[in-house]
């Protein structure tokens, strides 16, 4: 799980954080008219600007200079500068489009408009803060290819030369290729320089308003996408949020801070910092502690199951984390047992889930701290389990779970067959794609947990009295019943497999002849080209 998707900007290295900007257009359009509206004035009067009133000037700034006091600068400051970057990185995907249509006039006012809202955008930006050498370098550099941007495309406006026009589109594409990174770069180093007047806040601060609110900031930036996740974890944002974490007086912020910890670890960069300043053993502490209150412990499984999704690649701080494993995992069962709400229960289960894949240590000790009577205990309390995602990560645990032979007798003890049977019928409340991908989940995993537990004897037969075999031969046969999923398919035919082999006569004739005689293969391919007669 992870505790954790507008305009398209083609060929642009911006487009990938500016496409998370979703806005509604009306007030898009109402934001950007003043900047579009000047640049047009501009290239009438030849790039000699309008002058404004300073009052109306200043609250168009990319950075408010001389309120320093107010605490949502930084933020307003960030939103601005992502905004305006957004309309250039718009005209910059514009002339890539263009350009490749041959269309020289649009080419060229397209140029126009970009370099204006460049010099404009680093103007205002180098005006109300001390711009970094690294940074200055940048825009130089992309001042001085805009205008030659510029003056190359008014040149093809002048000719019908096809093979000068061929020579011009290729210099003219690497050329809004340099512009374009170096654009991206220097809005890199903009928006860093922003993030660290905020961190600086969390570092530098007693107040704890202030320092809730620069987390707030932080907490919001980190939703427009991994690419500032990424920014957000150099600058050092992990190590002052886990500072907090460790100081009592701050503890009403844990909760606050945590969360924000977990949205930058859906990058390795911000693992990698939580893994260098001992974040697991921060967060063992705050799960073990009696005095933390629910919310705290709550954000703290949810940065455990982000830093052990199977999505990331690097597992070089897993390595610490088994140090505190048994700690952590007694704390998270403990949590799934007296969750006061389905999004804790959902935290806590979800990183044990996530605990479960890499280690098969940890499902003996879920085994021997008598997890499945808590899971399944749960799954009958709506108050705790009330969503298809909820279901999905407790069985994502009996299936892990179901790998160990002692783990069909804690099952069965408290009628987890029948639960089972319960999950293989989910099905979506609503028409949301991600609750319907949850439902297959459930169902997948269910199928997968009553093929494993049916080595023994005990469950099969168990199964089968409950009437397991019909509603797995109706999931087989019915590709609406599964939500057209293949691998829900697969999942039921093993576990039918499994039941016949030990109660061949529970599978009558006809099913066993298509279902289970043939090769797994075969009967797949069978199944899934079925069409559903209405008549």
């Amino acid at each position: 799980m992870a505790t954790p998707q507008s305009s398209s900007v083609s060929s642009s290295p911006m487009s990938s954080r500016m496409q998370t900007l979703q806005v509604d257009s009306v007030q898009r359009w109402m934001e950007d008219l003043r900047h579009m509206t000047e640049v047009e004035c501009m290239c009438v009067l030849q790039a000699k600007p309008i002058g404004v009133d300073e009052d109306c000037q200043q609250g168009e700034l990319i950075v408010a200079a001389g309120v320093a006091g107010d605490e949502h600068v930084a933020r307003n400051n960030l939103q601005t500068l992502l905004r305006r970057a957004l309309v250039v990185s718009t005209e910059l995907g514009k002339m890539f489009q263009r350009l490749e249509k041959g269309r020289w006039q649009r080419v060229h006012s397209t140029a126009v408009r970009a370099n204006c809202h460049v010099r404009s955008l680093v103007h205002e930006y180098s005006t109300a803060r001390s711009t970094p050498p690294a940074m200055q370098k940048y825009e130089k550099s992309l001042l001085e290819k805009c205008m030659e941007l510029t003056n190359i495309t008014e040149r093809c406006l002048h000719t019908d030369d096809e093979f000068f026009l061929k020579s011009m589109r290729d210099a003219i594409h690497e050329i809004l290729t340099d512009v374009s990174d170096s654009f991206s770069n220097m809005i890199d180093m903009a928006l860093a320089n922003e993030i660290r007047v905020l961190i600086k806040q969390i570092e530098s601060c007693d107040s704890v308003h202030a320092i809730g609110s620069a987390i707030s900031n932080l907490l919001s930036l980190t939703q427009d996408g991994p690419q500032l996740c990424s920014i957000i974890a150099k600058e050092g944002a992990v190590v002052a949020l886990f500072k907090i974490c460790r100081q009592d007086r701050f503890r009403d912020l844990y909760a606050h801070a945590l969360r924000t910890v977990a949205s930058i670890c859906c990058v390795e960069e911000g693992i990698n910092q939580l893994d260098k300043v001992d974040g697991i053993l921060c967060l063992a502490d705050i799960l073990t502690d009696d005095g933390s209150v629910e919310a705290a412990r709550a954000e703290a499984a949810a940065v455990v199951a982000q830093i052990t999704s199977p999505h990331h690649t690097s597992t070089q701080h897993l390595a610490s984390f088994l140090e505190s494993m048994h700690d952590i995992v007694t704390a998270l069962i403990k949590l799934c047992e007296s969750a006061s709400c389905g999004e804790v229960f959902l935290l806590a289960s979800a990183a044990l889930a996530n605990i479960t894949f890499f280690d098969s240590m940890a499902c003996e000790m879920l085994l021997q701290l008598n997890a499945i009577h808590i899971l399944l205990d749960a799954c009958r309390d709506r108050q705790r389990v009330d969503t298809p995602y909820s279901k999905d990560q407790v069985v994502t645990i009996l299936a892990n779970l179901s790998v160990l032979e002692q783990c069909a007798a804690d099952v069965l003890q408290d009628q987890g067959i029948d639960r089972l049977l319960l999950l293989l019928g989910e099905r979506p409340s609503s028409s949301s794609p991600s609750e319907g991908a949850a439902c297959e989940r459930v169902q997948q995993k269910a199928a997968v947990t009553l093929a494993r537990l049916s080595r023994d004897p005990e469950v099969a037969q168990t199964a089968i009295q409950l009437k397991a075999v019909p509603r797995l031969i109706e999931l087989c046969r019915s590709p609406t019943e599964r939500n057209n999923s293949d691998s829900v398919l697969v999942a039921c035919l093993a576990a039918l497999r499994r039941l016949a082999a030990g109660c061949p006569d529970s599978i009558e004739a006809n099913d066993h002849q298509q279902l289970i005689k043939p090769r797994l293969v075969d009967s797949f391919l069978l199944c899934s080209n079925m069409e559903e007669s209405f008549v």
